[in-house]
């Protein structure tokens, strides 16, 4: 049994988290990259929204591998190196080892503390797998360390994370994918698909307020990376669907005209919000099947097999490498 985790942190990274959320602050639309959402506390905050009603994603997805688990784990095949992008707390790619069998396990997020705490609990149930835990960012840039195995590569990315993206972003990411994952590799990806928007407005803007703290959570994780001195208190979540997008959009909006100062290449940094001024924080694209499965082609995928629910709310695809 081997189990790592490591951080891809180094001091130039440390830079260009300075630089990009620098350049989001300063924007015309203010906007902060959703991927900042996710530190230790923001990833327990998205844990529990995964439990609430309005939140059908991860339910849903879960329905799907609990009815179509066995077929999955034989288009997929078993005995990969099954690399979870996004991994969070490891349990969705944890329910398929029984049927996926990986040879080695590779867990993935940007919250590498979240992840080595998910990790060590894995390993209790697991030991005769061999994990890694890579703590980076994977949104930008990705490549496997050469201690991941090269043969039989399964990316496993589960979620609605792909709809983070923009459809030409997302291109490029699973193209970055494709080269990372050989000519005998593949992926296995859950995508959100259209639905009307109550549902969506709803499941982004939950009764109890828990995707509101998730939201407002990134000011105090901005704090912390660049020495801003956000006052959480002078800001409200906004959350809904723009059906002419196609994207569910997430903003924080500021509830009285304030200051904001943060560090930037060494020197102060302030900018002046007034109040109804937003931040972007998310977007969250829902796909039709079609284009889902014209966007893995394009990427280098073709895609073997697709699972949904009854209610055509949620897909699995998996898609093998294009030689």
């Amino acid at each position: 049994m081997h189990i790592s985790c490591t951080e891809d942190r180094p001091r130039a990274a440390n830079a260009h988290v300075a630089d990009e959320l620098h350049a989001g602050l300063e924007a015309p639309e203010a906007w902060i990259s959703p991927k900042f959402l996710y530190d230790a506390l923001g990833s327990k905050l998205f844990e529990a929204i995964c439990e609430l009603p309005e939140y059908y994603p991860t339910r849903t997805e879960a329905a799907i591998f609990a009815r179509h688990g066995a077929e999955i784990a034989r288009v997929a095949g078993s005995g990969a190196t099954l690399v979870d992008l996004g991994a969070g707390n490891c349990a969705k790619a944890a329910s398929l080892f029984p049927l996926l069998q990986p040879a080695q396990y590779v867990a993935v997020d940007i919250s590498a503390e979240f992840l080595c705490d998910a990790l060590a609990r894995l390993r209790q149930r697991f030991p005769h797998i061999d994990m890694q835990g890579l703590g980076m960012d994977f949104s930008s840039r990705f490549e496997l360390p050469p201690t991941v195995a090269a043969a039989r590569r399964l990316f496993f990315y589960p979620g609605s994370s792909i709809g983070n993206f923009t459809p030409d972003e997302a291109q490029g990411f699973l193209r970055r994918l494709r080269l990372q994952c050989g000519d005998d590799g593949g992926v296995l990806i859950g995508v959100d698909l259209a639905k009307d928007k109550d549902t969506l407005d709803a499941a982004y803007d939950d009764a109890l307020g828990v995707t509101a703290a998730f939201n407002l959570n990134v000011l105090r994780h901005v704090n912390h990376l660049v020495g801003a001195d956000f006052d959480i208190r002078a800001w409200r979540h906004h959350g809904f669907y723009d059906p002419a997008r196609g994207r569910v959009e997430m903003h924080l909006e500021a509830v009285r005209d304030q200051e904001v100062h943060w560090q930037c290449g060494g020197q102060a940094c302030s900018r002046r919000f007034a109040a109804g001024d937003t931040i972007h924080t998310e977007n969250s694209y829902k796909y039709q099947q079609a284009d889902a499965i014209a966007l893995l082609e394009r990427s280098g995928f073709e895609a073997t097999r697709v699972w949904t629910d009854p209610q055509r709310w949620f897909a699995v695809i998996h898609a093998q490498a294009i030689h």
